[in-house]
């Protein structure tokens, strides 16, 4: 009994002294590591396509867009099978080896490209992302398995001590921003090293340093095993998740034969008819109550998939904007700063997709001060010290993407205008970018961080990759729409300006115009962000 006075005093002071466990920090390490191999492939790849492999400016931002639109679509597909069939640390296992596998195929690939036909390039592009489709979802989520808190969803039976709903939302909160944290640092050590190692040495060993990286890291990962917690939902708790849409349906079917047995109707001389009537009438009640016990059950366990993606649906759709615009810096971004005077003097040369590195540095400098600085300001403003509600960030975030799409536009119309004056040497200095990321930057500090919490936390403890795959693939169908408006657009504007040459995605800069471009996507998100704050009602 003496054992237990302790715990008062630990969970009055547990607001004050949140903190991740081991296994949760080297969990965040190793997806730092994977976001700097990542990041060193992506963040240059427009550039590639159009300098190595030739394609046209608007080719490579679609193929770039709907590669980048898989990578993030797969997860939604492996979440439920890693939640239903398999377990998230063989998921990491068995994605993991095909992501390295990747990374190494586009090296050889980069390597002898003047032997191979453009359409190979692919094969190795789409194994990192179906590696990546398993291995993030189940990365976050048994990252976040490891918390050393009692989750209300598995009634604290992993040993931690029970915490109050406070304290888990404080320990989780924290562990989301630190994700993000390492992501972006991970990030911004690929798109500032790797670019320049690209653009100045040579892209075999600027995709051969990811691959290594990444192969170590993976190798880390698994010498920690023993570490972790494993957390995964009991076999008998992912039957239910696994046929949760079949027994939707079988549920809908025996309501429709249940009532058909009601309304048969019995002959008033039968006895015997009367007593099978009567027999049916008897047994309905009790399949009726085996059935509300053993959908309670799988209901407590792992709710329908089916109604949580739809619950959260209308959320998600209204995101897709956010997405579409959170593709730009990848694609039309770094295309902008390749038509920039990108000079430092007269020897050092900046790597467009280098620029990129300011949304994380951004970030990297803002995370911190959200807790100590931004809740408590929202706090006061709103008049109780919880600052914001999830919901509340992301539409923070969502309305400062439209202002950086707005700066976006009106700098890439100067560079037009610029451009067009022999005066000023027809080059706009590529720090003139610098507002569009920063802003970006910030943006994704309320809004990717409050998206990740969110899909997090409104779905149960079983289907939590599920939650995680939910918030990827926001920008995997982002991206899919992204690549939709840019053939749309370029179909309307080119056939206005009587040939391809000279539309809104010309590869001649003195035809492109990005600025109309911007402003369209700008327009966009403010329908978006509207329909965002009416939906968050029903929150």
């Amino acid at each position: 009994m003496s054992g237990k006075k302790p715990p008062p005093p630990v969970t009055a002071t547990a607001p004050q002294t949140a903190r991740l466990s081991r296994p949760c920090v080297m969990i965040i390490v190793v997806a730092s590591v994977e976001r700097f191999a990542y990041k060193g492939v992506a963040s240059n790849l427009v550039t590639y396509l159009t300098e190595v492999v030739e394609m046209s400016t608007s080719a490579a931002a679609k193929s770039v867009s709907a590669w980048s639109g898989v990578t993030s679509m797969l997860p939604l597909l492996t979440a439920v099978l890693a939640d239903s069939y398999w377990d998230r640390y063989s998921t990491i296992t068995a994605s993991s080896l095909l992501y390295v596998v990747g990374l190494i195929g586009l090296t050889l690939w980069a390597l002898l490209h003047t032997r191979m036909t453009c359409s190979t390039l692919f094969f190795p592009l789409y194994l990192i992302s179906i590696g990546q489709g398993g291995y993030n979802p189940s990365l976050q989520a048994f990252g976040a398995d490891q918390l050393d808190i009692g989750d209300d969803d598995d009634g604290g039976d992993n040993g931690a001590t029970p915490a109050t709903e406070e304290q888990r939302s404080k320990v989780k909160s924290l562990f989301f921003q630190w994700w993000y944290f390492g992501i972006c640092s991970g990030s911004l050590l690929g798109n500032t090293t790797m670019s320049y190692v690209q653009d100045t040495v040579g892209w075999g060993l600027g995709f051969a340093v990811p691959a290594a990286v990444m192969a170590v890291s993976v190798a880390a990962f698994f010498c920690c095993t023993p570490l972790y917690k494993q957390r995964q939902p009991r076999a008998v708790h992912r039957k239910p998740c696994r046929d949760s849409v079949l027994k939707a349906l079988k549920s809908l079917l025996a309501s429709v034969t249940g009532a058909r047995k009601i309304t048969l109707p019995s002959r008033d001389g039968d006895d015997d008819t009367d007593i099978v009537s009567e027999l049916e009438l008897q047994e309905k009640p009790l399949k009726l109550a085996d059935q509300k016990q053993e959908a309670a059950m799988g209901e407590a366990a792992a709710p329908s998939v089916a109604k949580i993606i739809v619950r959260l649906l209308p959320i998600w759709t209204m995101l897709l904007m956010f997405a579409v615009i959170f593709q730009q810096p990848m694609t039309f971004f770094t295309k902008q700063g390749m038509l920039m005077d990108h000079r430092v003097g007269a020897v050092f040369v900046i790597p467009p997709a280098m620029l990129q590195s300011s949304i994380t540095v951004s970030i990297i400098l803002l995370m911190p001060l959200y807790d100590t600085v931004v809740v408590p300001l929202a706090g006061l403003v709103a008049g109780h010290g919880k600052g914001i509600t999830v919901l509340q960030r992301i539409g923070v975030g969502m309305v400062l993407s439209i202002v950086a799409m707005a700066v976006a536009a009106l700098v890439e119309a100067r560079r037009l205008r610029a451009a067009a004056s022999s005066s000023s040497g027809g080059r706009l200095s590529i720090f003139w970018l610098l507002p569009q990321y920063v802003l970006l930057g910030v943006s994704d500090v309320f809004t990717v961080v409050g998206m990740q919490e969110f899909f997090y936390t409104q779905v149960p403890s079983a289907m939590r990759t599920v939650g995680i795959a939910l918030y990827l693939s926001v920008f995997g169908v982002g991206s899919f729409v992204g690549a939709f408006l840019i053939t749309a657009l370029e179909m309307a504007t080119a056939g206005g300006g009587g040939g391809h040459d000279h539309g809104w995605f010309s590869d001649d800069p003195r035809e492109a115009r990005l600025d109309k471009y911007y402003w369209f996507l700008a327009l966009l998100s403010c329908v978006s962000f509207v329909v965002f704050t009416h939906l968050c009602k029903y929150y």
